[in-house]
């Protein structure tokens, strides 16, 4: 039960490490978004919320690989096009939006995965 608490600990863990991995791949695209917001004085939300959102997301995410609850996971993208639905009218905000929410998605369904490949079924329901 400890072993599998603490697998499970790491797992969330790599889901925030994660966070970094993306913003950096993100990075051009946050510049471009930057600068578009300096030059029409708008902003775009709250400074941090999108990676903290990101991060929950992955959590969730990867929650739902190990409970093998697959269709769930398409609830969490569409909340999060709900939310947002008015900024993506904005071309350069829905290309940032898709490609930070389907990398996000896509590393927590693969970590799942791997994690249910090397430690088996850890999460008993």
């Amino acid at each position: 039960m400890l072993n599998n608490l603490l697998i499970l600990f790491s797992g969330y863990l790599l889901m925030w490490v994660l966070g970094f991995l993306i913003k950096k791949l993100l990075g051009n695209y946050i510049d471009i978004l930057k600068s578009k917001e300096e030059k029409n004085g708008t902003k775009l939300g709250i400074i941090g919320a999108g990676a903290s959102i990101g991060t929950l997301e992955r959590i969730l995410v990867f929650s739902l690989v190990l409970v093998d609850q697959y269709a769930a996971i398409s609830i969490v993208f569409a909340a999060k096009s709900i939310a947002r639905f008015k900024e993506l009218d904005d071309r350069d905000v829905a290309e940032y939006y898709l490609l930070g929410t389907l990398a996000s998605i896509t590393m927590a369904v693969i970590t799942g995965i791997i994690f249910k490949m090397i430690f088996g079924n850890i999460v008993n329901l």
